[in-house]
C-alpha cells in the first residue's frame, strides 16, 4: 500500500482545532558558573508552540501574567501561531522553575508555583472557552495539570469536553520529586488517564505510577484497560517509541526508532514535542482519509500505514529537538525532511 504524504493543515490563524490547558512558566536553567539562564517552558507550553509550528491551529486557555516574563511567554505563543483564549494579563505573577541538568541531558525539576498566574482558572471558564469554539476537535492537558489541588479545575473540564465528542489527549507526564503526597498524586492522575481517548507517557512515568507488569509495555497495556483509550503513545529514549492501538478487546502495538544513534544535546521538550508531532500528523491524515468523519472516527480505523507514519513522525519530531538546545520545536516541513533523510526503523 502506498501512502500519500499528508499535507500541513491550514494557516494557524484559522479557527482554533486544539485547546491545550497547563503551566506556561520559566525555567531557570542551571549553568556551569553558577548562575541561571532563564528560557521560556512548560510542558503545555512547550506542546502549544510545537502544534502551532506545525501548522495545527491551537488555543492555549490559561492566562498569562503582565510582569516581563509573562509578556515574553504571550509574544513566543503569538510567534508560533498559538491564539490565546485569555490575551488580557493577569497581576500574578509567572510560575518559576529551577531546572538542572545530568550528564545525559536529562532535567531536574524544583517549582514556585503559588498563586501564579497560569494557575487562575476555573472549569467553568475553561469550558465557557471552548463553548464558544464549536469546531474544536481535540482538548490536551497534561504535567502540572495533574497536580490533585487542580483536580476541581481540570478533571470537570475534560469530562465536560469529552461529553461533547472532543479527542482528550493527557500527557501523564509526571514530576513526582515536587508532589507532596505521591499517594493522592498516582490516584490523581489515573482519575484524569480514565477519561483520555490518548495517553502519552514515558517508561519512566510508568514507573512513577508503579502499576503492575514486568515491562513498560506490560504497564502500558494495563493503564490502558484501566480506561477507554483508543491510543497509548509510549515513549523509550534511545529505544524509540510504541503506538498502542486499542481495536475492540484487542491492542495493537506500532513500533519506531531512529535507525543511528541520535547526538543529544538535551531533551528538555523532548516528549512534548513528540506529542505534537503524533497529534498534528493524525489530524493531517484525518483531514485526507475521514471523509467527513471527523478526526474521533477516522483513529478508530485508521490504516496501519497510517499509523505507522503518525508514530514516524511523533518520533522524528523529537528527535529535532533533543539535536538542540533547550525546547526549540520543529515546524513540519522539518519533520518530514528528517523523515525523508533518516527514516525510522
Amino acid at each position: 500500500m502506498t501512502l500519500n504524504t499528508p499535507q500541513p493543515l491550514a494557516d494557524t490563524k484559522a479557527a482554533p482545532r486544539v485547546v491545550t490547558a497547563g503551566e506556561a512558566l520559566i525555567d531557570l536553567v542551571a549553568q556551569a558558573d553558577g548562575n541561571f539562564q532563564p528560557c521560556l517552558g512548560g510542558a503545555v507550553f512547550n506542546l502549544s508552540r510545537a502544534l502551532g509550528r506545525q501548522n495545527v491551529p491551537t488555543l492555549y486557555q490559561n492566562p498569562l501574567s503582565s510582569d516581563r516574563f509573562g509578556r515574553q511567554l504571550a509574544q513566543a505563543l503569538l510567534a508560533d501561531g498559538v491564539q490565546l483564549a485569555m490575551p488580557e494579563p493577569v497581576s500574578q505573577t509567572t510560575s518559576l522553575a529551577v531546572v538542572a541538568l545530568n550528564a545525559h541531558g536529562h532535567p531536574d525539576y524544583a517549582f514556585y508555583r503559588e498563586g501564579v498566574a497560569d494557575r487562575q482558572i476555573t472549569a467553568a471558564a475553561m469550558n465557557a472557552v471552548c463553548e464558544a469554539h464549536p469546531q474544536l476537535e481535540i482538548a490536551c492537558t497534561g504535567c502540572l495539570a495533574l497536580d490533585p489541588a487542580d483536580a476541581p479545575h481540570y478533571l470537570p473540564w475534560l469530562k465536560a469536553q469529552k461529553a461533547a465528542g472532543r479527542w482528550i489527549v493527557v500527557d501523564v507526564n509526571l514530576r513526582p520529586s515536587v508532589m507532596p503526597d505521591l499517594t493522592a498524586y498516582r490516584a490523581h492522575v489515573l482519575a484524569m488517564a480514565q477519561v483520555a481517548d490518548v495517553l502519552k507517557a514515558s517508561d519512566e512515568d510508568l514507573a512513577h505510577l508503579q502499576l503492575p507488569g514486568d515491562t513498560p509495555m506490560d504497564q502500558a497495556v494495563h493503564l490502558m484497560r484501566m480506561g477507554s483509550a483508543q491510543w497509548l503513545a509510549l515513549t523509550l529514549g534511545a529505544e524509540g517509541a510504541r503506538l498502542l492501538v486499542r481495536h475492540g478487546g484487542e491492542i495493537k502495538v506500532y513500533s519506531a526508532r531512529e535507525a543511528a544513534p541520535v547526538k543529544v544535546l538535551d531533551t528538555v521538550g523532548a516528549g512534548d514535542s513528540f506529542l505534537a508531532g503524533l497529534l498534528a500528523c493524525a489530524m493531517h491524515h484525518a483531514k485526507a482519509e475521514a471523509q467527513g468523519q471527523g478526526l474521533k472516527s477516522w483513529a478508530a480505523q485508521a490504516s496501519e500505514a497510517a499509523l505507522q507514519d503518525v508514530l514516524a513522525h511523533a518520533l522524528a519530531s523529537a528527535t529535532l529537538v533533543v539535536m538542540r538546545r533547550g525546547c526549540d520545536p520543529a515546524h513540519w516541513a522539518e519533520v518530514r525532511a528528517r523523515m525523508q533523510a533518516f527514516p525510522a526503523v
